[in-house]
């Protein structure tokens, strides 16, 4: 691989001893990652199945690699949202923010979901995780990973980090920045990347990782915490973006990371940061770094979602009735014909670009209910009282997948909630032993 001339002189002066080292690197065969999805299955669970050769990501507890001549994403468990495919070093940013249960947690570079996605499995159902990405296109993608991996508790929206600001002062626990950037440290997973790589783009970067940073600085509660990720090693981009902030904001200060597993202290002074090169770790490539914010607003909370009356639901809670074992909780919410549940204590968000509030439980057309794909993929096994639970070898689970209509003589009248090992895949509706197929028809199987 030919990599820039300036870039190389840079990276020359940046590793000195262990240029050599890193250039070697990009003569070794990349690395390939899933991480479980822990609102599904747990990673013991996960490779415990033995449907891969599954080694631990060491700095990721859900992280693994797999084999390169292996298939995850040709796999129907991938269509059970049970595990995420996601290059190694990737998995840092969401490893390190300490998240926990009942927060508000706001990933603003988020699509296409990769960290959104275990951030929202580190809530556990509990809290709100707001996703959001500028791209609207880019944001569709994060969408559909948000409602594959099932997560309830999600806002997904499309806005500039200024519209954001301005709703949102105080408000979050936790910020995930991953900054857009130049993008280094992909030259040996995406060779393409090399081709556009100027120092016309550092500087752009820079420019807007520090109007993101200054944007989010805001929005985050007094105690709260940031974390600032890039897949680049420009200093340019990473200590010198973070230096610039923390002089703009004495309010924050810099939390150590673990120097673990091959991972490199920041530059001076911001040794408590923390870098991942390719030559060190298993992995392509990250610069990390976790910011605490010590002063300022600790709360400044935004005007709540109100719900609608049972009368205005009156079709779901028909479907409920007849096919769930117990009634989901939260906010009951109209947008359009789509019934959405929102966590308790939902912000408002009328004027702003949103993809999606809540987990969508399916649409409302005079007075008739039909349940939504996201709905069953944020459904336990247990939660449905009609179930057609595949086994992984029946051949009707790739035929479910690829929108066929299915024979199904154990399939009770009505809808059911269709599963492969207990997993919910999606929706049917069985009349004497014949399955009208409701999978996604924009997840159908390729």
């Amino acid at each position: 691989m030919e990599l820039p001339l300036e870039y190389q002189k840079a990276m020359e002066v940046l590793l000195q001893e262990e240029y050599g080292a890193y250039l070697d690197s990009f003569g070794q065969e990349r690395l390939y990652g899933l991480r479980a999805n822990t609102l599904k299955i747990t990673p013991e669970a996960l490779a415990e199945k033995g449907n891969f050769s599954l080694l631990p990501v060491p700095w990721c507890p859900e992280g693994f690699y797999y084999a390169e001549e292996e298939r995850p994403a040709k796999h129907p468990y991938y269509h059970a949202g049970l595990y995420y495919l996601q290059e190694p070093s990737a998995m840092t940013p969401g490893a390190v923010l300490p998240v926990v249960p009942g927060e508000r947690v706001l990933d603003i570079c988020a699509a296409p979901g990769g960290k959104s996605t275990q951030l929202a499995a580190r809530l556990a159902g509990e809290g709100l995780l707001v996703a959001n990405d500028i791209s609207a296109g880019r944001a569709k993608s994060l969408l559909k990973n948000i409602e594959l991996c099932g997560i309830r508790n999600a806002i997904v929206m499309s806005e500039p980090p200024a519209r954001l600001a301005e709703r949102f002062g105080g408000y979050f626990d936790k910020i995930l920045i991953d900054a857009p950037c130049s993008g280094e440290g992909m030259f040996r997973k995406e060779p393409d990347m090399v081709k556009s790589w100027t120092p016309e783009l550092l500087a752009f970067c820079r420019e807007q990782q520090a109007d993101i940073l200054e944007h989010c600085a805001g929005m985050l509660k007094a105690g709260g915490m940031l974390l600032y990720s890039t897949c680049t090693f420009a200093k340019e981009e990473n200590e010198e973006s973070i230096g610039a902030f923390l002089k703009k904001h004495p309010e924050f200060s810099t939390v150590p990371i673990e120097k673990a597993h091959g991972f490199a202290p920041g530059l001076p002074p911001y040794e408590d940061c923390a870098r991942l090169y390719p030559h060190k770790i298993q992995g392509e490539g990250h610069f990390v770094a976790l910011l605490q914010k010590n002063s300022g607003e600790t709360s400044c909370r935004t005007k709540e979602e109100k719900g609608i009356s049972e009368k205005q639901r009156e079709g779901f809670l028909e479907f409920a009735g007849a096919y769930l074992e117990h009634m989901p909780e939260g906010v009951f919410q109209i947008y359009g014909d789509s019934l959405c549940l929102l966590p308790k204590d939902a912000p408002e968000t009328k004027g702003l670009r949103v993809l999606r509030s809540g987990w969508q439980l399916g649409t409302l057309k005079k007075g008739r209910f039909a349940p939504s794909q996201a709905f069953a993929m944020g459904l336990r096994k247990e939660d449905a009282k009609n179930v057609l639970d595949l086994p992984l070898e029946d051949e009707r689970v790739l035929r479910y997948l690829k929108g066929e209509s299915l024979e199904a003589a154990e399939a009770k009248d009505g809808w059911n909630l269709v599963c492969v090992d207990g997993f919910p895949l999606g929706w049917g509706k069985a009349q004497k032993g014949r399955l009208k197929n409701k999978y996604a028809v924009g997840w159908k199987w390729e």
